[in-house]
């Protein structure tokens, strides 16, 4: 297990990178209205009773004394989620429900969560028979929960016990050579998306294997069906299952 942190995500150099893109896609004033509204937002969901409707999603912490819930989330990582993709960790009715709709053997595939977070779904797939499971995290404050987590993480169902998470920006991570099943809850806003993907594009050309994608909540999933690089192979309004092909 992989329990190198990197330096803290600086909140200057986010927004500053953030303004510059988006800037330059839809120019200064319309910036200005999302940075106010984005702003709004945070002050929204600040309130305690914002935070105390948070905590709905604790059921899974409490079955297996963990700490995956959005609603400890520090104000910080918080904001910085504002400019990345806020934290919100799966449900699992659904996350099985996806896993079923899968048609592969899953002992052939690593899985890689992509914005891991606090670690759940990384948790939650240790209870299929994967090659190994890694968890990518931009944010060290909600990498270092997923490490204690998946120390303290005990489960009959459990079977997969190769299990690591890593704090890097998934834009530059170097994929491994191997089939893979990546899942994605929306990590990222789409220009980042985009360069995930160009990532893995050129991972799969460079070595070429089985490559699935298992999109939760796919409302970006014009990028995806608007490229030449992915097949939509099944799905439902709240998923949708990709697979890479030879360009």
């Amino acid at each position: 297990m992989t329990t190198a942190i990197r330096d803290e995500v600086s909140l200057r150099a986010t927004m500053k990178s953030w303004w510059r893109t988006e800037t330059d896609r839809v120019g200064t004033r319309r910036t200005l209205v999302l940075f106010a509204s984005l702003l709004a937002q945070f002050l929204r969901d600040s309130t305690p009773s914002k935070r105390k409707q948070r905590y709905g999603d604790v059921d899974f912490d409490w079955d297996y004394r963990v700490d995956t819930t959005g609603a400890t989330v520090g104000w910080r990582d918080r904001f910085l989620g504002l400019f990345h993709s806020a934290y919100q960790p799966t449900d699992p009715g659904l996350f099985h429900e996806m896993l079923a709709g899968l048609r592969i053997n899953v002992g052939e595939f690593t899985f890689i969560d992509i914005g891991s977070g606090k670690g759940r779904v990384l948790l939650m797939a240790t209870d299929y028979p994967f090659r190994r499971i890694l968890g990518i995290e931009l944010f060290p404050a909600l990498h270092r929960i997923a490490i204690d987590n998946i120390r303290h993480y005990k489960s009959d169902t459990q079977k997969c016990f190769a299990l690591e998470s890593v704090c890097e920006d998934a834009r530059r991570f170097e994929f491994p050579p191997e089939p893979i099943l990546l899942y994605l809850f929306n990590p990222l806003p789409e220009t980042g998306l985009r360069e995930l993907l160009r990532n893995l594009e050129r991972s799969f050309d460079e070595h070429p294997r089985p490559v699935l994608v298992l999109y939760s909540n796919p409302i970006l999933g014009d990028v995806f069906e608007k490229g030449s690089r992915y097949i939509k192979t099944a799905g439902t309004h709240q998923y949708s299952i990709y697979e890479m092909k030879q360009s």
